[in-house]
């Protein structure tokens, strides 16, 4: 074999397993998947739905938002930010105070599974820290920004006593598609569920990782049509600890 057959044989391995490892990546990276470790997505039961809400608190649209789950009697999962937490204290105590379910969501909302475990570790321990001291009470779930994880990320979040939850039903209420652009992503999002015999743990957002005051008034517009949805189907609104 010549110089130059080695050579291009070479890359072409080099390539095909970059390209494996990108798969890897991608696969672990879906909401869903467990590849990269056990996570809580929901239980067996397609009559559950956990409404979960990422990145506040939010002086803006969680108080809002509390409102209208407090008209449904409904409980609900809040995953936040230590950088708002400090911001808003009172509001965290608030949402807590009401019954509500509250987890980790780092301190800064980094795209976790690139950074070092140093970073990795750092983020993830104070927020516990920052929630506990703010709220007198332990914490025991943690999702990653943008669901980005690892193995070893997932290690640590156990060692650290904390249950690493995901999702299988998503609003998209990132896009500027109204409350009803919302609705149609979560109704599609509860039909495949159902399809697997699942219930729902449903991603939305109260807040905003990049700016604080953000306006969700089209989340909580989505969430008061999704519960008066559940209130005629009778379904059973839980938080993520039920399914543990």
């Amino acid at each position: 074999m010549s110089k130059a057959a080695r050579v291009a044989g070479t890359a072409a391995l080099a390539l095909g397993a970059a390209g494996a490892a990108y798969k890897l990546i991608a696969s672990g990276l879906q909401p869903e998947s467990q590849i990269f470790g056990p996570t809580l997505i929901s239980g067996g039961d397609p009559n559950e739905w956990a409404l979960t809400y990422d990145d506040g608190p939010n002086p803006r649209s969680t108080p809002e938002l509390l409102d209208v789950l407090a008209r449904f009697s409904a409980d609900a999962t809040f995953f936040m930010v230590g950088k708002f937490i400090r911001q808003q204290p009172q509001l965290v105590r608030r949402v807590h105070a009401a019954g509500h379910l509250i987890g980790n969501h780092t301190m800064s909302h980094p795209f976790l599974a690139t950074k070092p475990m140093n970073f990795v570790q750092r983020e993830i321990r104070d927020c516990t820290a920052l929630l506990e001291d703010t709220l007198g009470a332990p914490v025991r779930y943690f999702r990653a920004p943008y669901g980005a994880r690892r193995p070893a990320i997932l290690r640590f979040v156990r060692a650290q006593g904390l249950t690493p939850v995901q999702w299988n039903v998503q609003g998209n209420d990132w896009e500027p598609i109204g409350p009803g652009g919302i609705l149609a992503n979560i109704e599609r999002g509860l039909l495949r569920a159902r399809t697997k015999s699942r219930g729902a743990n449903i991603l939305l957002h109260d807040g905003f990782d990049e700016q604080q005051g953000y306006d969700r008034t089209d989340t909580v517009r989505a969430t008061e049509l999704l519960l008066q949805q559940a209130q005629r189907q009778a379904v059973r609104l839980v938080t993520v600890d039920t399914w543990v």
